[in-house]
């Protein structure tokens, strides 16, 4: 896949993985960068209507565990 209307070089990628402790050279950067930008055009083309619950927290604490500790004998 070749998208050419790129926002970011492949240059730029190659600093910004780099400040991350990533070293690429310029082909992995161009793969990165060509599935990122496919990432992207399949999550924003999702425009079907349907909202998808995505929940801020998630807890750790059990279900059944929650439910007994409130349980009087």
């Amino acid at each position: 896949m070749n998208f050419t209307e790129r926002k970011i070089s492949v240059k730029r990628a190659i600093v910004v993985l780099a400040k991350n402790g990533i070293y690429v050279d310029d082909s992995e950067a161009g793969i990165i960068l060509d599935f990122l930008y496919l990432i992207s055009k399949n999550y924003s083309g999702n425009q079907d209507g349907r909202t998808y619950n995505i929940p801020k927290e998630t807890s750790n604490k059990s279900k059944s565990a929650s439910k007994s500790s409130n349980d009087v004998f």
